[in-house]
């Protein structure tokens, strides 16, 4: 796939369009528990980001090559307006899309994101950053998985789904070499992160949705994120990790659907 082709893409349900944006190492497979209960009352759009598993290719060096090509992905899909929902790096490009192409974007659910990179995002990310490509290059990948379980993951869900986490470990080691090159130029856009000049501009309904115990996007900023947001909300979602999508999937579909109910 080129730089020219539309993001792969995956439409379920009918309805008022709802686009779901992929954290850095997610796919579109990752949003199943999420997206089948919004695909009973909407028509739900996913995508894989270029650089990620379904979307190959080099990613973008900035978070707006992103947005132009989502907006191309909404113009092959002939969706004039859609609700976003985005998590973590998702939601870092669909504020910025909002920001950019207010005329494009009905409503938002920025999920644990940020206004700007905390010091502690740096450094993990700059570790996590370095593992990936050595997993990238052939190298091990267990060092990735660990970082990426800390920084990610609440201690109460590491302790209650080792199993789990352990099973999902494997799958992921035997991702092909270019998801792990993908996901680390993902994470690199985000380590100079400062949205901060565009935030004042977003005028639709903004849902934030901060999870108690995310280290990578910190409740408190994201509180200065709906505080810079005129018609923001902050909805803060305890005993969650950055992993939002994952801890707590029923809550995060409850939080959209009330959200999206609450604009009629």
């Amino acid at each position: 796939m080129n730089g020219n082709e539309v993001l792969a893409h995956r439409i379920d349900g009918t309805g008022e369009a709802v686009l779901l944006l992929n954290g850095g190492m997610m796919t579109i497979a990752s949003w199943d528990a999420i997206a089948a209960p919004l695909a009973e009352r909407y028509r739900v759009v996913r995508c894989d980001f270029r650089g990620q598993l379904r979307t190959p290719g080099p990613s973008h060096s900035d978070l707006a090559g992103h947005v132009v090509d989502l907006v191309a992905l909404l113009d092959a899909l002939g969706i004039e307006r859609v609700h976003a929902v985005g998590t973590s790096f998702g939601a870092e490009v669909a504020l910025l899309l909002t920001a950019s192409h207010p005329h494009r974007i009905a409503s938002l659910v920025a999920a644990t994101a940020a206004d700007v990179a905390t010091p502690l995002f740096q450094a993990g990310s700059a570790e996590l950053g370095h593992a990936l490509h050595g997993a990238a290059a052939g190298g091990r990948r267990d060092r990735m998985l660990a970082i990426m379980q800390d920084l990610f993951y609440s201690p109460a869900y590491l302790a209650a789904h080792r199993g789990e986490l352990s099973e999902r470990s494997v799958q992921v080691a035997l991702l092909p070499d270019r998801w792990f090159a993908g996901a680390a130029d993902l994470l690199a856009t985000l380590e100079n992160l400062d949205l901060r000049r565009y935030l004042g501009s977003i005028t639709c309904p903004v849902l934030v949705l901060a999870a108690g115990e995310d280290r990578v996007m910190p409740p408190d900023r994201a509180a200065a994120l709906a505080s810079a947001i005129p018609a923001a909300r902050l909805e803060v979602v305890e005993g969650s990790g950055h992993a939002l999508v994952v801890e707590q999937p029923e809550r995060f579909v409850r939080s959209c659907l009330d959200f999206l109910a609450s604009l009629h």
